[in-house]
């Protein structure tokens, strides 16, 4: 009978060592707003846009101030992101998807939600995709156990993008009715188009909703939520009790109500008692589409925003959260990127990424609980909006090589070699590459190299045969 006994408490001590195991994953959150500035939060400097909820992360988590998206526009980004790859290296590179378009991420890539529902994790992606919106490239073929969301921007009509609105952005603002009369923009639950046209007003909101249900009903972990914003993306609406009649307001009416989803989000995670085993991370996709102005962001003290390669385009503001481990109220100016993200869930969870599998992210949770004072990342190379190769980044030295683009007939012109010292000159304004000709000549060998040797190993993404 003592033996009984004492063999009951070794399994009843072996059943909760692996049930602790179990809980002991963390979980993970990582929300992506569309077209966000880096300026348009009070924590990254903003005083118009008031961000209390994303401010409190901020307060309790790590401010990235070097933060880099690997392209200016969504698809590529997007794409960045969940496979820790240049998007050139996975063939993503050109420019964005449209409801014409025949390509999209290749299953066959492994995602942060690949890599996270092998572990055992819930997975799960409310929002804008942007990947493809073919069934065999839908999230749920790519990790995600569940999906709710647009396929791709909100400015794009089903099936053929046709038939979109040419009123001014002002007057969609003023007539919020235009979110179901003017566009024609799907909502899709899994692989099903459940609401045509998706009505924008609540869209924000209602991502937000089956998030939050997700994470009440996985609260015992581990779970993976990629709450991917469609907005402050073009066309911006809102609902009603969000609603600034002023057109002046609609960037900003539109950000304030990200930031009262996100904390209501963040309130259930912390209600359910799962910020000392949560992981928050708050960025954007690119920089703001300033040429929309009042509808439009800002990059702050950057150059310029989407679409191009400098700062303005695709440095972003990040943010990271995990109480006890990610030191609160601190900042990282250590060199970034979103393509480290999944290397990093990989050492946050004491996991081994695929063999034979080349990706460009590096492994940086050392800088998230400051460990680390360096980052392991030293250079990035940056690709236009059409995935073409522009520039690099190495330390302090940035250098862009713009290429005038001429009729055939033409004559061809040198390329404009542009060379910035970001230590100095955040703002991208003196150009040293006259004064600094041999810096210029070995960065410009040196993103060749790293570029033909993406291109030498790139793998294809999928297509509509």
């Amino acid at each position: 009978m003592v033996y009984l006994r004492n063999l009951l408490s070794v399994l009843i001590l072996c059943c909760a060592a692996i049930s602790a195991s179990g809980a002991a994953k963390p979980n993970f959150i990582i929300i992506f707003a569309d077209d966000q500035g880096y300026g348009d939060l009070g924590c990254f400097g903003s005083t118009k846009i008031k961000t209390p909820h994303i401010d409190r992360l901020a307060a309790e988590g790590r401010r990235f101030t070097n933060f880099m998206v690997a392209s200016p526009v969504c698809t590529p980004s997007r794409a960045a992101l969940l496979t820790g790859c240049y998007p050139k290296r996975i063939g993503m590179h050109e420019h964005v998807l449209f409801p014409s378009s025949k390509r999209g991420l290749n299953p066959s890539e492994h995602t942060i939600a690949d890599h996270l529902k092998a572990q055992g994790y819930a997975t799960a992606c409310f929002g804008k995709w942007h990947l493809g919106h073919q069934p065999e490239t839908l999230p749920r073929q790519n990790g995600f156990d569940v999906y709710f969301g647009i396929p791709y921007s909100n400015d794009m009509n089903h099936p053929d993008n046709k038939g979109k609105p040419r009123l001014p952005s002002d007057a969609l603002w003023k007539d919020q009715s235009t979110a179901l009369t003017h566009w024609n923009t799907p909502l899709v639950l899994n692989e099903d188009i459940i609401e045509l046209p998706v009505d924008q007003r609540t869209v924000t909101r209602r991502y937000t909703d089956h998030a939050i249900d997700f994470i009440k009903e996985h609260k015992d972990g581990p779970f993976f939520v990629y709450l991917p914003h469609s907005m402050p993306h073009i066309p911006l609406y809102v609902p009603e009790d969000a609603y600034d009649p002023d057109p002046q307001n609609a960037y900003t009416c539109v950000i304030q109500h990200i930031d009262a989803e996100v904390g209501r989000l963040m309130n259930t995670v912390r209600e359910l008692g799962l910020s000392e085993n949560t992981y928050v991370i708050y960025t954007s996709d690119n920089g703001p589409w300033l040429q929309f102005k009042n509808h439009g962001g800002s990059a702050g003290p950057l150059r310029a925003g989407k679409g191009t390669t400098f700062e303005g385009g695709q440095r972003v503001p990040c943010i990271m959260w995990g109480p006890g481990r990610i030191p609160a109220g601190t900042t990282c100016d250590q060199l970034v990127g979103t393509i480290d993200i999944l290397p990093t869930i990989a050492k946050l969870t004491d996991t081994q990424l695929p063999n034979g599998r080349k990706i460009d992210g590096l492994d940086v949770s050392g800088l998230l609980t400051a460990a680390q004072t360096e980052s392991p990342r030293t250079e990035f190379v940056h690709y236009t909006s059409q995935g073409e190769l522009e520039g690099i980044r190495q330390g302090r030295w940035k250098l862009l090589v713009k290429v005038t683009k001429q009729g055939k007939d033409a004559e061809p012109v040198p390329p404009e070699m542009m060379l910035f010292d970001l230590l100095a000159d955040l703002g991208e304004k003196e150009n040293l590459a006259s004064a600094h000709p041999d810096v210029v000549e070995l960065l410009q060998k040196r993103m060749h190299e790293l570029d033909t040797e993406i291109e030498t190993n790139a793998r294809k993404p999928w297509l509509q045969e």
